[in-house]
């Protein structure tokens, strides 16, 4: 999966030593191996990488859990640095909830961690490699040759896929009850409350975007290739996987190409990442742009207060942009 940047060696490896530092002052070890006990009120304490973690966690956890987010609202998940204080607080978790490939500081620091109940999201569901063309109709995968995209591997962005984060909620769940076992029961009711959430907003997509007038959709970055396959549309995405890496001259050929092939009415752009390559494309072609959140994190310029609520204005987003009625 792709980085924005990679960390230096030097500075992961100074962070790491005191991140260990600390966790040998601090640190114990219970029954199930995890670092910290319990929180405050003698909630489990629970770690997650960056916002879809977080609300799986908190969906699930409820009234049990006290959730601490390694990404602050507004931050780019991709880009995050950890302090020897977040290193720490990693160890001292009972359970974390991340996604491996994603963020290279997150994944060494829950490898030094040593908690045992750890949940993957990677390792949840079924990932894939898509460049900056998804064609959901064929759920054939396009080429990119750019630099940052050929060392990607797998898409990370598998929550934009109400399915796909279903089974990745019920896989948070049994981590959550290996962790706390007396409030399994309620671990359980909550992920069947969510998955059954979820479902609905999977029906929701699909009813939505049934009877459309186009089916492609330009965005950014190619953040919405699970979501193009799972619907039936196809992604064409101005850069690969990274939302800050530059498009090529021939890139920006093919999509003028493109956006008048398949009558394309809209451009779309994110809340977190920089608009100024979306807007210029939009301007160039005399075309209209749009947000469609990739959902890394909710700050006050997101279109809803949580998952639920972005995901449902980046469907009346989709409907209004490919004449869906």
């Amino acid at each position: 999966m792709n980085v924005r940047r990679r960390i230096s060696t030097a500075a992961l490896a100074g962070a790491s030593m005191l991140g260990l530092l600390a966790l040998s002052a601090c640190s114990t070890s219970d029954a199930n191996g995890s670092g910290g006990g319990t929180g405050s009120g003698g909630k489990l304490k629970v770690t997650a990488s960056f916002y879809p973690m977080e609300f799986l966690a908190e969906q699930i956890g409820g009234s049990h859990v006290e959730v601490s987010d390694l990404t602050k609202p507004g931050v780019e998940p991709h880009d995050l640095d950890l302090t020897p204080k977040q290193i720490a607080q990693l160890g001292e978790s009972d359970a974390i909830v991340y996604l491996k490939g994603l963020q290279p500081a997150v994944d060494s620091a829950v490898k030094q961690s040593g908690v045992q109940n750890v949940a993957d999201a990677a390792a949840l569901t079924t990932l894939e490699e898509h460049g900056t063309e998804v064609d959901g109709h064929h759920h054939t995968t396009g080429d990119n040759h750019s630099h940052s995209e050929s060392e990607a591997g797998k898409d990370p962005h598998i929550w934009l896929d109400p399915v796909k984060y279903a089974e990745v909620a019920k896989g948070v769940n049994a981590t959550l009850a290996k962790a706390a076992p007396e409030h399994k029961a309620d671990f359980q009711k909550n992920t069947d409350a969510l998955v059954k959430k979820l479902d609905g907003l999977n029906t929701a997509f699909k009813d939505g975007l049934k009877n459309r007038t186009s089916d492609t959709f330009v965005t950014t970055h190619a953040a919405f290739g699970y979501l193009a396959e799972r619907y039936g549309l196809t992604e064409e995405a101005i850069s690969g996987i990274d939302p800050e890496s530059e498009p090529s001259a021939n890139r920006v050929k093919e999509l003028h190409d493109l956006a008048k092939e398949h009558h394309v009415s809209t451009i779309f752009f994110e809340t977190i990442a920089n608009p100024a390559t979306a807007k210029a494309l939009a301007g160039d072609l005399n075309l209209k742009t749009d947000v469609l959140d990739p959902l890394e994190g909710i700050t006050d310029k997101s279109r809803g207060k949580d998952y639920f609520g972005v995901m449902q204005a980046n469907l009346a987003a989709l409907q209004k942009a490919l004449g869906a009625k």
